[in-house]
Formats: structure tokens, sequence, C-alpha cells
């Protein structure tokens, strides 16, 4: 066969074109296709048809996708080995909280407690709870203080710790004051978180503590003094301590870890004896004397109900519940004028809407990943401010309910504590009280 008779392959020689293709890649694309060489049509020449090659774009995809995985995983790697190595400090344990209740009826969301006027604004940093002995209000603040409040002037009572004040290190020598009540003689009776419990004459700031906080109690320690109930006679004292593990300084770990360390005491006034009456509490919280004296109501926060504890006549040693599946978690209880009880509630389960706290209740494994990432400051702000507050009455009936969806006028509030037609609310962290007129809502 002769070149006529057949096909003559020719190489076209074309300057070469420089590129930052791979030599295998250069030829990618490309397309070869015959054509007459000569003009009786025998002659074929096959001529590469160059397409519109994706090569360059290709390799440069290629060399982004490389770069920035390279960085993901460059900022990744020291997040993992924290996530690896880093134990958590909590130990979570699962539990079960009921499908919060309907926000109707008596739960209905309002704003009723932005009505409320903020009263010693900036003077007062964390009034946790307020006791009043005839006009005056006396509270417990952040820096250790007992004060009176007067007119619109405030006077320092005592100081059960000692400066400095103000920084987490310092709450356990600073103290801090949590639950007030007025006892039968016109005395205070306080539980500081730390430093124990108190008798204080407010008259004259003369200070004795009645039971050391941080002792050993029936083998657990009292780490987490709360809130506190006295009878009429004075000569018991009830008091809740949330934890024998975490301190008032670490209540979002409490709150996280949920175990059932909680216990309700009994101090004897004349005695001096302390025995343990409850244990096994998540979470103790506020704590209420019922008018027989023979039970107290106890906020049980972490499982978001009041349960009724028995500590004299024939139920003594006993508990049932209250009111289960509150739509917030209650802190401090105190007595209404109708016969009923004021719970304040700092963080809600709204229904319809999600409660983070209710979705990690079966996810432990999430909450100690949460608490090797974040501080207890960094967590906080990302709980909702919404601020709640109920009267309830027996048998668990809600009667009416003040709400402030986002906090702008009461925060953080821990206590409604009812003098002369209005509610003077505490807080745990806010720099004021709330004072709102009852006859106006």
């Amino acid at each position: 066969m002769n070149e006529t008779e057949g096909l003559r392959i020719r190489r076209l020689h074309r300057p070469q074109v420089i590129t930052d293709e791979l030599p295998e890649n250069r030829y990618k694309g490309t397309r070869y296709r015959t054509e007459p060489s000569g003009g009786d049509g025998q002659n074929l020449t096959v001529r590469p048809h160059l397409c519109h090659s994706t090569g360059s774009r290709t390799y440069s995809g290629k060399v982004f996708q490389v770069t920035l995985l390279s960085l993901g995983g460059f900022l990744l790697l020291p997040l993992l080995v924290i996530i690896l190595i880093l134990e958590s400090p909590i130990q979570p344990e699962v539990f079960s909280l009921k499908e919060p209740p309907s926000m109707k009826g008596c739960w209905e969301p309002n704003l009723k407690l932005r009505q409320a006027q903020r009263v010693f604004e900036d003077q007062i940093i964390g009034p946790e709870s307020i006791a009043n002995i005839g006009d005056v209000l006396f509270a417990g603040t952040a820096d250790g203080k007992i004060v009176k409040l007067a007119g619109q002037r405030i006077h320092t009572v005592t100081r059960l710790g000692k400066p400095p004040c103000g920084s987490r290190d310092d709450e356990p020598t600073c103290g801090r004051p949590l639950g007030m009540r007025v006892g039968p003689n016109g005395t205070l009776f306080i539980a500081d978180a730390y430093l124990g419990l108190y008798e204080v004459k407010p008259t004259t700031g003369e200070t004795t503590r009645l039971v050391p906080g941080g002792q050993v109690v029936a083998g657990r320690k009292l780490s987490f003094i709360n809130d506190v109930a006295v009878t009429q006679d004075g000569k018991k004292v009830y008091f809740t301590d949330s934890s024998s593990r975490w301190q008032r300084r670490d209540y979002m770990h409490l709150i996280m870890e949920a175990t059932a360390d909680g216990r309700v005491l009994e101090y004897d006034t004349d005695t001096r004896e302390l025995t343990v009456v409850m244990e096994n509490l998540r979470f103790p919280n506020g704590i209420q004397l019922l008018p027989d004296e023979e039970s107290v109501l106890v906020a049980e926060t972490t499982m978001a109900r009041i349960r009724r504890v028995h500590v004299a006549g024939l139920n003594k040693g006993g508990m049932d519940t209250f009111m289960d599946n509150l739509p917030g978690f209650p802190d401090n209880i105190r007595p209404s004028s109708s016969g009923g009880y004021w719970v304040a509630m700092s963080a809600v389960r709204p229904n319809p809407g999600f409660s983070m706290l209710d979705f990690l209740s079966q996810r432990p494994w999430v909450k100690k990943l949460i608490f090797k990432l974040f501080s207890q400051d960094v967590l906080m702000k990302f709980v909702p401010r919404y601020s709640l507050v109920a009267e309830l009455h027996d048998g668990g009936v809600c009667t009416r309910s003040f709400h402030d969806p986002s906090g702008l006028v009461a925060a953080y509030v821990s206590e409604a504590h009812e003098h002369d037609g209005s509610l003077y609310i505490g807080s745990f962290r806010s720099p004021y009280i709330a004072r709102l007129d009852l006859s106006k809502v």
C-alpha cells in the first residue's frame, strides 16, 4: 500500500505553549479529527481539535481544596486533642423530665413583670433574698454584706466573711449570703453558701454562727448551703444544702451534672443538734414551712418541681410532690397574702419552644463536651433571660403569673417577697431590687 492509497498521519508543527499543567494532563480534553490533506481528498491528516479545557481550573480547584482541608485540620487538631485528652469537670447522670406544660391559662406569657420599678439600682449587687421587719427591708449581697434598706438609704448591718470580695476565687472567704428569714425575736436567720447558718441582730450587727459551713454531716460535706426557714417559736431551723460536691460558684456544674446529692437539714436551737431530714435531692433550693409546721416545701430545681418534705408529725421522714413539671426551674419559695406561695424562676421551659436543659437531660456526653469547651460564664450567656414569678396554691394550682420574657426589667430572679401590697423581687446577680405594685397587675 502506498501513500496515495492509505492514510498519511502528519504532526503539525506548532509553537509550544508553556502552561502550569502537568505533562499527563496537557492533552486532556483534546479530540482528534481527520481532514483532507490535498485537493484529491485521498490523503487525510489527523489534526488535534482543542476543546475548551478545564485542566487549569481543575488543578487550581484541587489546590484550593487541599489548602482548605489542611487549614481545617490544623485548626481542628487542637480541638480534637482537648476533646480526647482533657477530662470533663462534671460526671452527669441521665434523668428524665416530662414534656413541659403548655404556656396557656395561668402560664400564658405576659409583660406584667415589666411594670416593676428598679430600686437601689447600682447600689446593691445580687440581693438573692429579702426580708422585712416593719417597713425596713434587709438583704444579703454578693460582696458578703447584710444590708438594711431604709427609705432611699442603704446601711451595712454586718459582714459575715472578710474582704477581698468580688471575684470567683474570693467567694469562699468573702461569703455569699443567700436565704434570709426573720425569727421570733426580731433576729435574722441567714444561710451563707460557704460560711454556714447564722443568726444576726439587725440593731447591733451582733453575729452568731449556728452551723459552720464545710463541716461533714452524716458522711457528707456542707458545700452549698442555700435557703432557710424558721418555726414561729424559733426552736427549729430548716435549711437546704444544695450539694455535697459543688459550691455555689459552680452552680452551673451542679445543674448540668444533676446528681442527687442535695439534702434538707434541721437545726435545733435548744439542743444544737443537727440532723438530716431528707437526702438524695437534685439541687434542693428554696424552702418554705407550711402553716402547720409539720412539713416544708422544697424547690428541686433540676427536676422543675416542688417537693413536700414531712419534718414532724406522723409522716415525719416522708416526702411527696407538691407540684410537678413546672414550666421553669424554681428558686426560692415565699408565702403570699392570699394563702399561697410565690415561686421565682429565672429560666423557663417554653412549650411551644425549645428547652436546652430538657434536651440535655438524657445526653450526658453532650454535657461533658460542653464543659470541656466552655466556662460557666460563657454558658450563662446562652441561657435566655426569661423571668417568671408565679403564685401557687395547695394542690399545685397556679393562680397567676408575671412574666418578663427577655429580662428587660427584672432579670435573674431568685425570690419574690411580698410586703405591704408589693412584690420585692430579688436576684442572684442583678444590681438592683425590682418592686412590683400588685394593685396594678
